[in-house]
């Protein structure tokens, strides 16, 4: 039964890190990895001397830990809405409602944010119906970055707040019976106890999250940015693209995904053992 996830993890993910290689090259298709010069570390002294490196460094971590904590906090609260809703068909309905944009591509709903956010777009025009002036938030560096964090928290909290809701059925109904013997509210029970009973599992959620820490959303930004808002918008992913495939400097672009990628192991290794530390929770 594992034979085919292995195959498909040696094939697409063991059997191209050969190719980190071209990280230390001067990579020239033609003649090949085996005959393309090596250059030691000349690539990733090329990437920390780029003026834009710590544009796209800044860029990354803004977008990605805005991602993790609004996503976080709205997770759990959403979470502790719903184990509040006593309907148990209206609970099931709205559950299923907001966790159904998990499952759609970025592909599509970056065309209908655009649409949304565009200088005729709805939004635009409710402004426009209260007197105001329509501003274009799609090409706008002061915009762009709220709407690509907004836009990612809205598509995911459902589905993260699944885990919540599961944390909250591990928690003893005796505690809410003994709140209300005692007079306690609705506010008080969740401050006193459903918050406190979920709380290891938002620290060990959020702890792994921290290996994410530089995978601000390829798929988001590629499919809703453009060369107007790079300043704030252009993330390591997205430049790693144009450098190796629209502008054919593998080497370089080898390079800047390996330095994104051996900071992340760092960070997901980190993210391990804080986990262990504060919830005993380890894999090895």
């Amino acid at each position: 039964m594992l034979l085919p996830g292995m195959i498909f993890l040696v094939i697409f993910s063991i059997v191209p890190m050969f190719g980190i290689v071209m990280a230390f090259q001067n990579f020239v298709p033609a003649k090949g990895i085996f005959g393309s010069k090596f250059v030691g570390l000349a690539q990733f002294q090329r990437l920390f001397m780029l003026p834009d490196f710590r544009q796209i460094l800044e860029n990354t971590l803004i977008i990605a830990l805005s991602k993790i904590l609004l996503g976080t906090l709205l997770a759990v609260v959403f979470a502790v809405l719903l184990n509040e809703c006593k309907n148990v068909r209206y609970k099931r309905f709205i559950q299923t409602a907001v966790y159904l944009p998990h499952f759609l591509s970025w592909v599509i709903l970056a065309v209908m944010f655009s649409n949304i956010f565009s200088y005729t777009g709805i939004i635009n025009q409710i402004i426009m119906a209260f007197g105001g002036e329509p501003v274009m938030f799609m090409i706008s560096n002061t915009w762009f970055r709220p709407i690509i964090i907004g836009t990612d928290v809205w598509k995911e909290f459902g589905y993260n707040a699944v885990i919540y809701v599961a944390a909250m059925t591990s928690i003893d109904p005796t505690l809410y019976e003994a709140a209300d013997i005692d007079g306690a509210g609705r506010w008080k029970k969740i401050m006193n106890i459903t918050i406190p009973g979920i709380l290891p599992t938002i620290i060990l959620m959020g702890t792994l999250s921290i290996g994410n820490v530089l995978n601000a959303g390829f798929d988001q930004v590629f499919n809703m940015y453009s060369p107007l808002v790079y300043r704030t918008g252009d993330i390591i992913d997205t430049y790693v693209y144009r450098e190796g495939l629209v502008n054919i400097q593998y080497s370089f672009a080898t390079a800047v995904g390996l330095f994104k990628s051996v900071i992340s192991f760092g960070l997901l290794a980190l993210a391990y053992k804080l986990a262990d530390k504060f919830c005993g929770y380890r894999i090895f």
